[in-house]
């Protein structure tokens, strides 16, 4: 039968919800967000004790402005539908472990393993609320603080790189020449050299480019310390890869403190310091090779979620729709 295109117009006309009533709708009757259970309590925690799991991961993530959340995660749930333990606002152990300890204290006791950063209230977290479990510190931001000493250093020379440069062009002025700075046989000049030098210090040798590696050359040749603390780096770094067991790995890391000592590094002797203090953390890495990964792509779909939505107005409407996406069954 046809319909005239009078009427597909007016139909049309019928159908048509302006997005911005329709959002509201969606909100407060579609949704169920008005009789959610933790409606009262939503900004300040949500707990979700049918997740948890074995094996947990608590990390800490931002919503807006800065404001961070502490998140716990099932690991094993793989940051899908039942991956969500518990949320709660700021960072402070006191606030965690007064929500943590409203979960049954067996099923508290049943977690094996926690994996976290170096994070002082995250590591007192879990002593607290999880006796039983095993603490494995990340092993992504352990070699992650060995990276950031050796771009400290890198960017210090680039600093001095730049004065060099000032000075050198305000003494070619007062001659009345013009200035024309060194290059090295790739094109790049001192600072220069420092600034295009970041991107390839991150990553091994075996995958650089034919122009890194000509850029690595002359920047290890001007800058042997630079290629010292970055030998540092592919040590620790083939410590983690190396499939292991805990004693090897244990006699591997005594030997890369003695290679920091012999260097003479201030960054490094601190990084040494911090690995120190948390020892047997860094090593039960070696138990499961186990990683805080889950929970750092949970907090990659947060920040992706909340990008899509440009920004978080209403925190705890935003925590429903987390909640809706990682916490509850299909």
């Amino acid at each position: 039968m046809e319909t005239s295109p009078v009427t597909c117009r007016t139909l049309e006309e019928f159908y048509h919800i302006d997005g911005h009533t329709f959002e509201k709708q969606y909100k407060e009757v579609l949704s169920g967000y008005r009789e959610w259970n933790q409606f009262s309590h939503a900004e300040e925690w949500l707990l979700f004790p049918e997740n948890m799991g074995e094996r947990l991961a608590i990390d800490e993530s931002s919503l807006s402005n800065g404001e961070l959340y502490t998140f716990v995660t099932n690991r094993d749930a793989r940051t899908r539908k039942g991956s969500l333990v518990a949320v709660v606002a700021g960072t402070k152990s006191e606030d965690v472990i007064a929500v943590l300890e409203r979960i049954d204290e067996d099923k508290l006791n049943q977690v094996k393993e926690v994996t976290l950063d170096l994070s002082d209230s995250m590591r007192r977290i879990i002593i607290n609320v999880f006796p039983q479990a095993q603490r494995v510190i990340d092993r992504f931001h352990i070699q992650k603080l060995a990276c950031n000493a050796l771009q400290d250093m890198r960017i210090a020379h680039r600093w001095d790189a730049i004065q060099q440069a000032n000075d050198e062009m305000e003494e070619v002025k007062l001659n009345g020449d013009e200035y024309e700075p060194f290059r090295f046989p790739n094109g790049d000049t001192r600072k220069e050299l420092l600034m295009r030098s970041r991107y390839l210090l991150f990553k091994s040798a075996d995958k650089w480019t034919n122009r890194q590696k000509e850029r690595a050359a002359i920047l290890f040749e001007e800058y042997p310390d630079l290629k010292k603390a970055y030998g540092l780096c592919h040590s620790l770094r083939m410590i983690f890869s190396k499939n292991l067991i805990k004693d090897a790995a244990r006699l591997s890391m005594a030997r890369w403190y003695n290679q920091v000592e012999e260097a003479g590094f201030k960054s490094f002797n601190t990084i040494a310091a911090t690995f120190y203090e948390h020892y047997d953390e860094i090593l039960n890495f070696y138990n499961n090779r186990s990683s805080n990964a889950m929970a750092e792509c949970f907090n990659a779909k947060i920040k992706l979620f909340r990008a899509n939505l440009r920004g978080v107005v209403d925190k705890k409407f935003f925590l429903f729709r987390i909640s809706n996406l990682y916490a509850y069954p299909q």
